[in-house]
């Protein structure tokens, strides 16, 4: 179990529903990855690093809706500035399932 915090802590953590509009292969990662840009409505358009290529073709991810965090500090990988961080969970096989709503959200939406 991780570390306890409080629900201060929590609200602290933003998080957002967004649209991946574009998918590219990211050769120059340490880890296999993809490069996405995500449409988070009035927030604006963020990029992030994601390994997940073992499951999703960058056919499957584009107009696919995500869960993310949008206030991390932005992080350099390689030559790609990752503005944030796509949630998933990892599935028995070690490979990265993405979290998904049920319904279609509105971009920039707040999960609470």
């Amino acid at each position: 179990m991780s570390e306890e915090i409080t629900f201060e802590d929590f609200l602290k953590v933003d998080i957002r529903i967004g649209t991946i509009i574009e998918v590219n292969d990211f050769p120059k990662a340490r880890k296999p990855a993809y490069q996405l840009r995500i449409d988070f409505g009035e927030l604006g358009i963020k990029k992030s690093s994601a390994q997940i290529i073992d499951l999703y073709s960058k056919k499957d991810l584009l107009n696919r809706q995500v869960h993310a965090i949008v206030n991390f500090k932005p992080r350099q990988i390689a030559n790609f500035m990752s503005e944030c961080l796509v949630l998933g969970i990892h599935n028995e096989d070690g490979h990265v399932v993405l979290l998904k709503a049920s319904d279609t959200i509105k971009n920039g939406e707040q999960v609470r």
